[in-house]
């Protein structure tokens, strides 16, 4: 599976509202990434993220993920070295999960830990989640709390609630709304960046975010 694959309207997004831009942006493999310029009125301070990283950030970057999308799997370690090798960088987790009931399942159960407990521990459930070899859902997802400590059964009926739906659903419509239909995508500084780049892409993206407030400097 290609790793800019478009699961749903993204293209058709980005026609029909979306400027296109930065065509030159590429990622590690030399080959163009999509980038697109979000609309400013859609934002992006959802409940429920969960924030790993700086307290007080002069760079940060938004994954919009699924637990059981393969490179995103493939792509925590490198954005995890960023989170603990930069202080002032902060990554910021929204839940996209589209690719199956499993991976809805999983979502619930991620955001009820940011709920009953914190960002730490959420983040800490995050990355056991998405070590996990094969397809996961909420019976894996609070296999791994167990083995972290977490109380499961309460994660269970938290997970469960109405109040964790509607999270989901809004961030999994705002996803839409700013065309992150593939997994992962990425926003950082008003601008939407498709697929996974690779990790000098996005450390490149940071360090231009700081040069020149955008993820790439003329």
């Amino acid at each position: 599976m290609d790793r800019r694959i478009f699961i749903g309207g993204a293209a058709m997004a980005l026609a029909s509202g979306f400027a296109r831009a930065e065509d030159e942006f590429r990622g590690d493999d030399g080959k163009p990434a999509p980038t697109w310029r979000l609309p400013s009125e859609i934002s992006l301070d959802l409940p429920g993220l969960i924030v790993a990283g700086g307290k007080s950030p002069d760079a940060m970057l938004y994954e919009f993920f699924d637990y059981n999308c393969p490179w995103c799997k493939k792509s925590e370690p490198d954005l995890h070295k960023l989170v603990v090798g930069d202080k002032d960088f902060s990554l910021i987790l929204v839940q996209n999960a589209i690719l199956s009931l499993g991976s809805v399942q999983a979502a619930k159960v991620a955001m009820a830990a940011r709920a009953l407990y914190d960002d730490r521990k959420a983040y800490a459930l995050h990355r056991a989640m998405l070590a996990h070899r094969g397809p996961i859902d909420g019976m894996g997802a609070l296999g791994h709390a167990k083995k972290l400590g977490l109380d499961a059964k309460k994660l269970e009926e938290k997970a469960d609630g109405e109040d964790m739906r509607k999270q989901l659903t809004l961030h999994v419509q705002t996803a839409r709304a700013l065309a992150m239909d593939a997994t992962p995508s990425f926003a950082m500084n008003g601008m939407g960046v498709g697929g996974w780049p690779g990790p000098k892409t996005i450390a490149r993206m940071v360090k231009n975010v700081r040069a020149c407030e955008r993820i790439t400097c003329s």
